[in-house]
């Protein structure tokens, strides 16, 4: 993975950055220049904890000081407040999250019109374009993420599907669901939405007490690798493997063992690792060099299908990078 990373900026990396080339007025070298994450994942979601491990390796091949910020629990309008603590701050760059427009919008407007460069990461291209930033590193919209899923899922005549939301107010989940639903349509398919909360127990509840009610449900999907976990929990204790499917959106060490036992049928891979070290790299060498990419970087979804592509990133899983 991150020889992968190297790789994709490495016109940019031999431009000066671990060199120590002279600087063009203005610039600044890299152990000077400041930028700033504000992402909407709670700080115990282990898609985060990815992201979080791609920042801070970034972090420490540039030299830069990182800062990264985001709420306790799912909560835009802390998110909001986050980002407005870091525009304080004057950094050389912000990437940030942005899984609900409306709760962003003034924040994120107020970062561009201070000048100060913009990285959207994870959700949001198509606002955060609209908004000014400048670039967008994450999956294929999450819309047509959750829609090639559906498709997938029709073709093996799977048509009723329940989506587990575990971060309500979340668009990018509700777009996932809607994709999916939009996917399986056409054959006459369709999904249902389960709201949840991220608590573990809760996950459970709900969806048992959902699946009781409607037994024709062919197959339970993850909104996440947070409520992915439980889920796999709940199928083991109610014996459900064989009866109903199991899919999820991103992957874990715990979906990969899942994937490897043929208790689940795949999870979507974000490489979300890159959606952490790209950004870095990118706003610290336009703080240093002048650089800015001219599209945006699409890290995924990967379909993670099969019990060997789980095996041969399961380590990778294990140590936060995958």
């Amino acid at each position: 993975m991150k020889s992968a990373a190297r790789i994709a900026v490495a016109a940019m990396m031999s431009a000066g950055l671990l060199a120590g080339a002279a600087h063009a007025e203005g610039l600044k070298e890299a152990k000077d220049v400041h930028i700033t994450f504000v992402v909407h994942g709670a700080a115990a979601d282990p898609y985060w904890s990815v992201v979080k491990r791609g920042v801070d390796d970034a972090a420490a091949l540039t030299g830069a000081k990182v800062d990264y910020y985001n709420p306790q629990v799912f909560d835009v309008v802390e998110q909001a407040r986050l980002m407005e603590a870091a525009i304080a701050t004057k950094p050389d760059g912000i990437a940030v999250s942005i899984a609900d427009a409306d709760a962003m919008r003034k924040s994120v407007t107020a970062a561009v019109a201070a000048g100060i460069p913009l990285v959207v990461v994870d959700s949001g291209e198509k606002p955060g374009t609209e908004m000014g930033a400048g670039m967008y590193v994450g999956t294929v919209s999450e819309y047509d993420s959750g829609k090639k899923a559906g498709e997938r899922l029709a073709k093996e005549g799977i048509l009723k599907v329940v989506c587990i939301n575990h971060e309500v107010g979340n668009v990018s989940l509700d777009e996932r669901c809607q994709g999916l639903n939009d996917g399986l349509k056409p054959s006459g398919g369709g999904t249902e939405v389960v709201a949840v909360t991220p608590d573990p127990a809760d996950v459970k509840r709900r969806t048992e007490a959902y699946l009781s009610a409607h037994p024709e449900v062919q197959a339970v999907f993850a909104m996440g690798a947070g409520a992915a976990a439980p889920l796999i929990q709940l199928f083991d204790e109610k014996e459900l493997q064989g009866k109903l499917k199991l899919y999820t959106f991103d992957i874990s060490p715990e979906v990969l063992d899942a994937i490897i036992a043929g208790k689940m049928g795949f999870g979507m891979d974000a490489q979300q690792y890159l959606m952490g070290y790209l950004p870095v790299i990118f706003l610290v060498e336009h703080a240093t060099h002048g650089f800015w990419p001219l599209d945006s970087f699409y890290t995924g979804p990967l379909f993670i299908d099969t019990p060997d592509k789980a095996k041969a990133i399961q380590s990778l899983a294990k140590a936060g990078i995958r």
